[in-house]
């Protein structure tokens, strides 16, 4: 696996544009009629993202590797900002369990998925979002079928073998799947999911360029099926996504 390469983050506004450049994003402009004070608090956010975003990235791609100690007057000289963002950074990867801060040492990256968690985050998954693809079948109206049309249409594939070609998906998969579980109308459904953050789990695990295409054409089946208001294919659609990721996808991860 390549790993990114991570340009000094000398200020604010070179941070956004090394960031965003690295993603493919054009850098937003700051209207010249912004307060100072607003231009300030404006730039320093947009450096708090950049910083996150980078070591998101070296987690993902186990240039920090899984288990590691996380320095952060490491990561603050490497980047070239002071301590403040990369706490913010880590504390945030930590609510998406990406890092695990320890009393008294620090924060380390959270570990991969040992086999054990693994099955269980599906077996949590097959037992949720089948039902959650039957009740949005179900209740499934305009509104609902409009954003599942614009989340697919917004789908693209990987671009490459690491976070950066992966990324979009990764977003579009957490997305997707969020979405299906609000069109439940659970919210405590929607919400046991977003908990999991079981994409970035996933996608930490491993990454195969291959894999877009078939995870894209699941998806697709999904919005068929669910936006028909066929609830039994919807769920049948659900269960058989979730069984190809977990054995034809990533099962073979742990032989």
């Amino acid at each position: 696996m390549s790993e990114p390469t991570i340009e000094p983050l000398a200020d604010a506004s070179a941070a956004a544009d090394v960031s965003r450049a690295g993603a493919g994003v054009a850098a937003p402009d700051v209207a010249p009629d912004v307060a100072p004070a607003d231009r300030r608090l404006l730039r320093r956010q947009m450096l708090a993202d950049d910083v996150y975003e980078a070591i998101k990235t070296m987690l993902m791609d186990h240039v920090i590797r899984p288990g590691a100690r996380i320095s952060i007057d490491g990561l603050a000289r490497e980047f070239q900002v002071s301590s403040t963002p990369v706490r913010e950074a880590l504390a945030r990867l930590e609510s998406e369990g990406l890092a695990v801060k320890e009393p008294l040492k620090g924060y380390r990256a959270t570990p991969l998925l040992t086999l054990a968690e693994f099955d269980d985050l599906y077996r949590f998954r097959l037992l949720l979002e089948p039902w959650a693809a039957r009740r949005a079948a179900e209740l499934i109206d305009d509104d609902g079928r409009a954003r599942l049309g614009s989340e697919l249409a917004n789908a693209v594939e990987p671009t490459s073998v690491d976070y950066a070609g992966y990324k979009s998906l990764t977003a579009h998969d957490n997305r997707f799947h969020t979405l299906i579980a609000a069109l439940s109308g659970s919210e405590q459904v929607r919400l046991a999911f977003e908990r999991t953050h079981c994409h970035l789990h996933i996608f930490r695990l491993h990454y195969e360029r291959d894999i877009g295409p078939e995870v894209l054409t699941e998806h697709r089946t999904l919005v068929e099926t669910i936006t028909s208001g066929d609830p039994a294919a919807a769920e049948a659609a659900m269960t058989h996504h979730i069984e190809n990721s977990m054995t034809l996808r990533l099962r073979h991860i742990y032989e």
